[in-house]
């Protein structure tokens, strides 16, 4: 068994990814993913899409600043601070000028209700952060990085016949992003050493369900799921 502090067989990011390859495929083929790329998304699931994310971007920064409180270590600390600043930050700038392209505005998005999918994942994801160990808050907030990162990388060999969806992808597959994501795995790799088998397999049903909500949240917006009642 794994005890605190001792080496691994192979870094705990490689355990992770590894739990949500069928994950990740079923995001490259949902039509979402594949309408951006071959322009055919209707704009309406991209402004569903874009309406959502500015509601879920606003607690995910409220997730990011938890993990700056529990980050054990002072440059940890400053990095997710700065990380949940510049979720506000992609929230009021990229979301505005999207909305602004797809005919309306931030006050219009932030006026909109917050859908079933975007409450379900943004709740969980804040229960875990605020009642988890460090390790299982990291793992929670992890996905939006990681998954992010990985399709945009792939998009953007493929881009889009469309320059608002082009757009898009060149945000999450530029190195800038791809370099954040570099360092919150290799944080993932750093306190996954240091933890259990049993904390490290708990961090990753955080990570494994967090990830299926990251679908949840694309398939939510192909229908432009609205609540049942």
């Amino acid at each position: 068994m794994t005890t605190p502090g001792s080496s691994t067989a192979r870094p705990y990011s490689e355990e992770l990814w590894e739990a949500i390859t069928p994950i990740h495929k079923a995001i490259l083929d949902h039509p979402f993913i594949t309408g951006l790329v071959d322009g055919t998304l209707p704009r309406a699931a991209f402004r569903h899409f874009i309406v959502q994310d500015s509601h879920y971007l606003r607690d995910y920064a409220r997730a990011l600043a938890l993990c700056a409180a529990k980050a054990p270590g002072e440059e940890d600390v400053r990095a997710f601070a700065s990380d949940a600043v510049g979720a506000i930050a992609a929230e009021q700038e990229m979301h505005a000028a999207f909305m602004a392209d797809l005919g309306g505005s931030a006050g219009e998005a932030a006026a909109l209700p917050v859908g079933p999918a975007t409450r379900a994942y943004t709740s969980y994801l804040l229960a875990t952060v605020y009642g988890g160990s460090f390790l299982d808050g990291l793992a929670a907030v992890l996905p939006c990085y990681w998954i992010y990162a990985r399709v945009g990388a792939e998009l953007l060999a493929e881009s889009s016949p469309d320059p608002l969806y082009r757009r898009w992808i060149a945000a999450y597959g530029d190195e800038s992003f791809q370099s954040v994501v570099r360092r919150v795995v290799s944080l993932a790799d750093r306190t996954g050493a240091e933890a259990t088998g049993a904390q490290r397999a708990h961090a990753l049903g955080h990570f494994v369900t967090t990830s299926r909500y990251e679908w949840m949240f694309w398939d939510a917006a192909w229908r432009e799921e609205t609540w049942p009642v």
